[in-house]
Order: C-alpha cells, then structure tokens, then sequence
C-alpha cells in the first residue's frame, strides 16, 4: 500500500497465543522491546489512509492490466492455467500455473530481468510445498509446483505488462525444453 519501508503491523485474535518475539521490555504488552518507530507507524496509519481512499479509483486501471496479463499469458505461453476465478479475484492478482516447469526457476529467470514475482500464493511464499489452497482447488501439486504470481501495483504501467508479456513465453519456452517433468505428460 506503500507505506514507509521497515514498517508493518501484526493482527493478532483475542485469546491467540503468540511467543516473546525480543526479550528485554514491556512494550506491545512484553512482545516486543525497543522502542517504537513512532514516525514509522504514523506514516504506515497515513499511507493506509491513502489507500483505501484511492482504492475506488485506482481498482479499474489494475483490474484491466490485470486482464490484460491474464489474457497475455494464457493466449501466449499454451499448457498454461489461470488459478482462481477470472473475475471474482482482487483487481491485482495474477496467479497462473505453468505444467512441466517449477516455480522457483520462474522466479530466477524474471528476476534476472528485473521482474518481481512470487510463486503459489502470499500465504506459502516461504515453503517449498504446494500451496494448500491451489491443492484445494483442485490444482495437482505438481502443476501447483508451475504456479506463479504476480501482483499489479500503483506504479505498474501499461508498459510493465507488456514487458512481461515480452519476456515470459520465451523463459517458460526455455525451461520447457530442459525440463524433466515435460516426459510425464
């Protein structure tokens, strides 16, 4: 939402128990000490504020990049699948599952090229299984394994997705021909 770097808040449920995070001080009821980045949490409150404010407008212009991506993608690179449903989703998602290609070599490729991305979903962006989620709806694990996200934000532009849409059917291309998982088809 582009807020201050270094700043982020924790929600927490009432009777939800959660470990000390750093010993030494009663601040945020003795989970956490040090002292707080009041700038810091005034000016994430305030980017927020912003945010939300901005949504309704700023909604349509990254729903259809967002669209325009998918359809990009799906129309371009073949044995590609969107995952989740193509309208009911947020106005900045992409997720689209690859077969015969993992992730992770996704993810160094664009990299290289300047292009942030994720694989699966936010929710297991830091384990090396399947996303649960994409597993419930049904996505085999190793097509989830294929799977890759990208999120639309406020400063992306028409020409950032039409770099993308340049340069991603030529890497998904590249990793298919040395794929091992292309032989289990």
């Amino acid at each position: 939402f582009g807020g201050p770097k270094g700043t982020g808040a924790l929600y927490i449920r009432r009777k939800t128990r959660i470990g000390t995070f750093m010993d030494g001080g009663a601040q945020e009821r003795g989970r956490r000490a040090g002292t707080e980045n009041v700038p810091g949490i005034v000016g994430m409150g305030r980017a927020i504020e912003l945010a939300v404010g901005e949504m309704p407008q700023k909604a349509p212009r990254l729903a259809a990049m967002r669209d325009r991506l998918i359809r990009g993608i799906l129309d371009a690179v073949p044995d590609t699948r969107l995952n989740g449903h193509p309208v009911e989703r947020l106005a900045n998602n992409v997720n689209v599952a690859f077969r015969y290609v993992e992730g992770e070599s996704i993810l160094l490729m664009l990299d290289a090229l300047g292009i942030a991305a994720s694989t699966g979903s936010a929710c297991t962006s830091a384990s090396l299984e399947p996303s649960h989620v994409l597993t419930a709806c049904g996505l085999p694990p190793e097509h989830a394994h294929g799977s890759l996200r990208l999120t639309l934000g406020h400063r992306n532009t028409e020409e950032d997705v039409d770099y993308v849409l340049e340069v991603l059917p030529g890497i998904i291309g590249r990793l298919r021909e040395i794929s091992p998982l292309r032989g289990e088809a």
